[in-house]
């Protein structure tokens, strides 16, 4: 860059323009790196559907003479609600498990329903304790703040009843954490 002044303007411009685009995709500190196997495209697209405020930023393909199809994705970078992420479509060496989650928090029981929905309705299976995995395998939790609210209650009585009803649930219900709560 220290002689790119020395060259024309075009060919600065164009060095300018490359290193600018590439800032706006810069991660932010920590950003979570998503190793897909020949899902990622779809991945991206099912995430940012489900999620307000999301946008699929860039998306590159792997092309002629690599080791995929060549319309395949080969990374993607996208942000759900604020979050960016970053996908990798490169094979099935790694797989997702239950060890790393997604946390998302809902407010709303209506908020819940939507998420748990999505996924569930795309292909994802149900767990526990308001855990999913979607149709690539990845972990989710869909859990409203109001849960960690009741469990760290002093009273220990209130937040036993809430552990025993969300031990029951897949999907969590905000109204019966309250019902077990409130005795």
């Amino acid at each position: 860059m220290a002689n790119c002044f020395a060259k024309s303007k075009g060919t600065c411009r164009k060095k300018l323009n490359h290193l600018f685009k590439f800032k706006i995709i810069i991660m932010q500190k920590i950003t979570p790196f998503l190793w897909f196997d020949g899902k990622a495209e779809e991945a991206i697209k099912l995430y940012t559907s489900l999620f307000k405020n999301s946008k699929i930023i860039k998306i590159s393909y792997w092309g002629e003479g690599s080791p995929f199809p060549k319309d395949q994705v080969m990374n993607g970078v996208f942000e759900l609600d604020g979050q960016k992420f970053y996908a990798f479509d490169a094979g099935p060496q790694f797989k997702f498990t239950e060890a790393i989650s997604l946390y998302v928090s809902c407010e709303t029981q209506e908020e819940i329903d939507h998420f748990w929905n999505g996924f569930i309705n795309n292909g994802g299976q149900e767990s526990m304790c308001g855990w999913l995995k979607d149709k690539f395998g990845l972990s989710w939790q869909i859990v409203p703040p109001v849960l960690g609210q009741m469990l760290g209650d002093k009273d220990k009585a209130k937040a036993g009843r809430v552990m025993q009803a969300m031990m029951q649930m897949k999907k969590i219900s905000i109204a019966d954490l309250k019902k077990a709560y409130n005795g």
